[in-house]
């Protein structure tokens, strides 16, 4: 229902392309890892999964749980609340593993943050967390980097630029894209995984800006159009 949402909403306000390094939908069981720009880019990510065939368990703070609506659709989508900075955060990463042993994609933000910028500017993934690198060694699975951009024109700033940049942004119709990159197994250690993670959504993401800006797209087959 969440990812159905998004692919309703996310055309309404901006031109989202997608490419990916997949002939077909990522392996069932698989981590899809995304950076995080915006307020908007989680429904930019669903929208564009959702034209590859991947609606996905989302790990996400368990604040927006409690907002009416969206907390009723994350609740039935079966997503994951992550209770940061409690002795229960470590109950997402249980939950995502046995959503993984049930064949689930799951989509975990490796920064677990927002930047703290103003701009509208795109920017390279900032640091990683180790969310990703412990459960890739829990479950044994691979790791798919996502890039998206784009969504900060959307989105970004203080509240009011945020307002006034969602209102105005169907009038804008500004570029919005995801990219997804070839999976990869993480190397032992917290660490070194998280390297390797932090790296492997960085390469996408370059890929994703590359579009928005209008250049062309190199190596790389649009294979979704969506608004």
């Amino acid at each position: 229902m969440l990812s159905t949402v998004a692919a309703a909403v996310v055309p309404c306000l901006g031109r989202l392309t997608v490419t990916s390094d997949h002939r077909t939908a990522p392996t069932p069981g698989s981590i899809i890892v995304a950076n995080h720009t915006s307020l908007a880019d989680p429904g930019v990510v669903l929208a564009g999964l959702l034209c590859l065939g991947v609606q996905p368990v989302v790990l996400a703070a368990a604040g927006l749980w409690r907002i009416p609506v969206l907390g009723r659709l994350l609740e039935s989508g079966g997503h994951v609340p992550v209770h940061r900075g409690s002795h229960r955060a470590a109950d997402a990463l249980d939950t995502a593993a046995a959503a993984i042993e049930a064949g689930r994609h799951v989509l975990i933000y490796g920064e677990g943050r927002l930047p703290r910028r103003t701009d509208a500017a795109e920017a390279p993934p900032e640091s990683f967390r180790s969310g990703v690198a412990r459960l890739a060694h829990t479950t044994g699975a691979p790791v798919v980097p996502l890039g998206q951009a784009g969504a900060r024109r959307v989105t970004s700033g203080s509240g009011a630029k945020q307002l006034s940049g969602l209102l105005t942004a169907p009038a804008r119709r500004p570029r919005l894209h995801v990219h997804l990159g070839a999976p990869v197994h993480l190397p032992p250690g917290v660490e070194a995984a998280t390297n390797t993670a932090h790296e492997a959504v960085t390469t996408a993401w370059r890929t994703a800006a590359w579009f928005c800006t209008g250049a062309g797209s190199g190596p790389h087959r649009v294979v979704a159009y969506a608004g």
